[in-house]
């Protein structure tokens, strides 16, 4: 899976750049832009703002906060100067992700806390079409953008946005700015980059929906593998991302994440959820991890690090591993782990005493 970010970015600003060169003759100061509370002008100067800030935190490897510095216009800008500082900003974004190792995250707020190249530029992509739609809005002016570009967004930072009947209707629609039939309108949203969990060796990343669909049909994920990888099981699992999708049922942080050796950063195996945790805050999990990569320790160290992330939580209370009973290397990772066969004697718990059938064994691990 080629990373196309910086191309993405490229072609947002062109999008914008174009539409905004056909009413750079308006007043941009007299009209709102769109549902916001700014008018044209403010719209646009936060968008070059946006833009080099995003390229200021990742380039500066931001931890605890944004890199404090933002865009003050000189006395004497006029639309066409405004157009030609989103231009620019728009190419230092590009050439810093780019230049920006795939491992590399840096500070964003929401819902992690961080964010790697391919957030970054899905973020300065969402900024720049989102609003460059409010400026047209707000000057009476038709503006789409080209339908990868909003692909794009929705596939890596609105993961738990059920696809609609067309990208770009759908991204209004999740932002605020359009209705889709059958579907309450949105007041409040947040995009949503990914979760990455640390142990000692690893990265667990979690998987997009553009990944999840890569590797459904053969591909890498956008992840280097170790020779063999990635294996069936993690194909599998980022099918069923895919499918929770589809249904408007995926919580990405319960989703599939990719296993990626600090060392080398090559990508081990897969771990996951099977779906959102249930009404008793209950959820399964499952792994695997590419055969040259086995006997090492590596599916017990991030088995440990995703169950403990995970019950830590208020809404989950147990994990269930279902381990086939041949398998005796499966069950050592479970029980390294802290999983366990269920006691017989927990009948408020009916289910965690099922007999286990088909060959596997049930293993749990609660708060």
């Amino acid at each position: 899976m080629r990373d196309i970010s910086g191309e993405r970015v490229e072609q947002a600003v062109e999008s914008c750049a174009a539409l905004l060169r056909t009413v750079a003759d308006r007043d941009w100061t007299a009209a709102r832009a769109g549902r916001l509370d700014w008018n044209c002008r403010d719209t646009a100067h936060h968008v070059a703002d946006d833009l080099a800030a995003y390229a200021g935190n990742l380039a500066g490897r931001a931890r605890e906060k944004y890199v404090p510095f933002e865009i003050a216009l000189q006395d004497g800008v006029d639309n066409a100067d405004l157009i030609h500082i989103i231009e620019t900003t728009g190419a230092i974004l590009t050439a810093t992700i780019r230049t920006t190792p795939p491992e590399v995250r840096a500070f964003h707020p929401y819902p992690f806390r961080s964010a790697n190249r391919e957030g970054f530029a899905a973020m300065g992509v969402a900024e720049v079409i989102l609003h460059t739609h409010d400026i047209a809005e707000g000057l009476g002016v038709a503006y789409e953008p080209p339908a990868a570009l909003p692909e794009f967004v929705l596939t890596r930072i609105f993961p738990d946005v059920q696809p609609g009947p067309d990208h770009w209707r759908t991204l209004l629609w999740a932002t605020g700015r359009g209705d889709l039939p059958g579907r309450e309108p949105v007041t409040e949203w947040r995009w949503h980059n990914n979760l990455v969990l640390s142990t000692e060796r690893l990265t667990l990343q979690g998987v997009t929906p553009a990944s999840a669909a890569d590797l459904s049909v053969g591909g890498d994920g956008g992840f280097a593998w170790v020779v063999g990888g990635p294996y069936a099981g993690t194909r599998e699992a980022a099918g069923m991302v895919l499918k929770a999708r589809e249904a408007g049922v995926h919580r990405p942080e319960f989703g599939l994440f990719v296993l990626v050796r600090k060392e080398d950063g090559l990508a081990v195996g897969g771990m996951g959820f099977h779906g959102a945790p249930d009404e008793e805050g209950r959820a399964e999990v499952g792994y695997d991890l590419v055969e040259g990569a086995r006997g090492r320790g590596y599916a017990s160290e991030a088995l440990t690090a995703l169950s403990e992330w995970a019950l830590a939580r208020d809404d989950v209370h147990a994990l269930r591993a279902t381990v086939e009973a041949a398998n005796l290397p499966s069950q050592a990772v479970a029980t390294r782990a802290g999983y366990a066969r269920a006691p017989q004697e927990e009948p408020e718990e009916p289910d965690l005493e099922e007999q286990d059938t088909d060959g596997t064994l049930q293993l749990y691990i609660r708060q």
